[in-house]
């Protein structure tokens, strides 16, 4: 017989019933009744910092492309423009690689386990980035310069791409059900931080090099300047590598992944929800209660201590080959859950709203220059070292008017506001600046665009962008979270693809004013497409999918897929 072992409710467990363990949660669950969603703790901190990286990453080359293909012109092409088709192949190259690493990286996070994935993202990052950065630009023509970055480009972005299922899952997996979007909008929001930095980090290399390209006309030494921009964001890759590859796996998807077991009825919903509003500062190991032997201060005899580890060898047996059997399993579970239009509607919801907002969103942000020579800071005149400084300047301005400000004013309403009105007021506010600026273009004075610009930018933030990156991460339960986030991200990057290969040519073809109104149609419809949605406020996709399996057992007399 297996020796007894006292449960939360302090019932002993039997054989009928596992033992469940104690977890220790109930200090964390106190302080997070008093605690404002957005004070988080020091391992909640840790955690941003953890998982924070990969989008402070993404938002970093994305703002550099565009001043080093500047810079590329002079050291390439002596100031020329570049070919068009080179040009947008580098531009597009982070976005291709990315639709193929959260593809890739969401399915091996849900099939192998988060721990034995996370990290490899990022080690394609540095790989990729010192691949960048070795470019031979002196021994390579124009042309193969310019295809060796691109290649490299797509890799990185195979590792930016994988990094945003899995910074979701291992995130989503430990955050405590209150303040779990706020803790995955300060994820996001690094991405404000991200261009921020870049743009900074431009105008001060710049400034490092001024004498020698002002001065002493030395043009060809921006091949110096780009490198050491994106070089730069080595840093905090390397310094967030030895976490990430070091991370325990949650306490949630271990549990996930032990198969359609049946959830005993007496475990009622209510405590599938106490147990989901784990803490992220709670450790990720749990013990077991301690028999009532110990309780009063005896010792357990040798026979017993033998039996427990019998028992114990049994178990890690039986779990081990749950797990096998999950993964076994997990490809056909996958299509069975979304099999069903409830589920489907809402994958076809994260999809089409993320792949409508990254059309306009990084429609405008791929292309700035419209903006900056909107503002005066396009850097169409001056000297190369003027050109380039302006272009910065023009950047950090952007920047810092609406892109920042809008994440934050997110974090802080998030669990107040809910994450659908968010998205449906962005989409719609989102798109009314743009009708304002498709159908004023000509006739805005620098300062009426600017303002119209930071606003766009601002409900770009406060909405759908910070939003269609949630929402995924908690609507749907912890076995297919990260391929549904995967395939819901890589729907979004197909949509900067879309963006980032025909606003050039569209924009000489019917005009920016009318680009724009076509962004204007996809945050009309982004809107529309949320409505798919249910809110995920205090909802634990987990708690509704074993109420799902219960159900189906009752109605079918088996679980699914048995």
């Amino acid at each position: 017989m297996s020796p007894s072992v006292r449960t939360e409710s302090g019932a002993p467990a039997t054989q009928d019933r596992p033992a469940t363990y104690k977890s220790n949660l109930e200090e964390y669950e106190r302080e997070g009744d008093v605690r404002l969603p957005f004070l988080l703790s020091y391992r909640e901190v840790k955690l941003l910092g953890i998982a924070g990286v990969g989008f402070f990453l993404d938002a970093y080359d994305l703002f550099i492309i565009n001043p080093v293909a500047t810079m590329l012109q002079y050291r390439l092409y002596g100031g020329k423009e570049l070919p068009p088709g080179l040009e947008g192949f580098i531009k597009a190259g982070a976005n291709i690689g990315s639709v193929i690493g959260q593809f890739a990286f969401g399915y091996s996070a849900d099939y192998f386990g988060r721990k034995a994935v996370y990290g490899k993202e990022l080690m394609l990052i540095i790989l990729a980035t010192i691949g960048t950065i070795c470019d031979p630009t002196g021994a390579l023509s124009p042309s193969g310069s310019l295809i060796w970055l691109a290649v490299w480009r797509i890799i990185l972005g195979i590792g930016i791409g994988g990094d945003y299922p899995m910074s979701a899952s291992v995130a989503t997996d430990r955050a405590n059900l209150r303040r779990r979007g706020t803790l995955l909008s300060y994820i996001f929001a690094n991405q404000g931080w991200g261009s921020f930095v870049g743009s900074l980090a431009t105008i001060i290399i710049l400034l490092c090099y001024k004498h020698t390209m002002e001065v002493d006309g030395k043009t060809s030494k921006v091949d110096g300047v780009w490198r050491i921009l994106v070089g730069l964001s080595l840093i905090p890759a390397f310094g967030t590598l030895y976490q990430r590859l070091t991370l325990p796996e949650s306490t949630r998807y271990v549990e996930s992944r032990k198969g359609n077991v049946p959830v005993p009825d007496e475990e009622s919903i209510e405590e599938l929800k106490k147990k989901a509003n784990a803490d992220p500062g709670v450790s990720e190991k749990v013990t077991p209660a301690s028999p009532e032997s110990e309780s009063d201060g005896t010792r357990t005899p040798p026979s017993e201590s033998a039996t427990d580890e019998n028992a114990a060898a049994a178990e890690a047996k039986r779990h081990a080959a749950d797990l096998a059997a999950a993964k076994k399993n997990h490809f056909r579970e996958f299509f069975h859950y979304f099999s069903e239009w409830r589920h489907l509607k809402v994958l076809i919801g994260t999809c089409t709203c993320w792949f409508l907002l990254d059309v306009a969103f990084y429609g405008i942000n791929l292309n700035q220059n419209v903006v900056l020579q909107q503002i005066g800071f396009d850097g169409s005149s001056g000297s190369p070292w003027n050109r380039l400084f302006k272009i910065g300047i023009g950047n950090l301005i952007v920047t810092a008017l609406g892109f920042v400000p809008g994440y934050y004013v997110t974090i802080l309403t998030i669990e107040k506001l809910g994450r659908k009105w968010i998205q449906i007021q962005g989409f719609l506010l989102a798109a009314l600046f743009l009708g304002v600026l498709a159908g004023k273009f000509h006739e805005l004075s620098t300062a009426s665009f600017v303002v119209c610009f930071a606003f766009l930018q601002f409900f770009f933030n406060f909405g759908a962008n910070t939003t269609t990156y949630c929402y995924p991460a908690e609507v749907f339960p912890t076995r297919f979270r990260a391929s549904a986030h995967g395939m819901s991200a890589a729907c979004g990057k197909a949509g900067a693809i879309v963006s980032a290969l025909a606003f050039n040519s569209l924009t000489k073809k019917i005009g920016t004013p009318a680009v724009l109104w076509i962004f204007f149609g996809c945050c009309i419809a982004g809107a529309g497409f949320t409505l798919l949605l249910p809110e995920v406020r205090d909802r634990d996709p987990d708690v509704v999918y074993a109420e799902e399996q219960r159900e189906y057992e009752r109605t079918h007399g088996r679980l699914p897929h048995h």
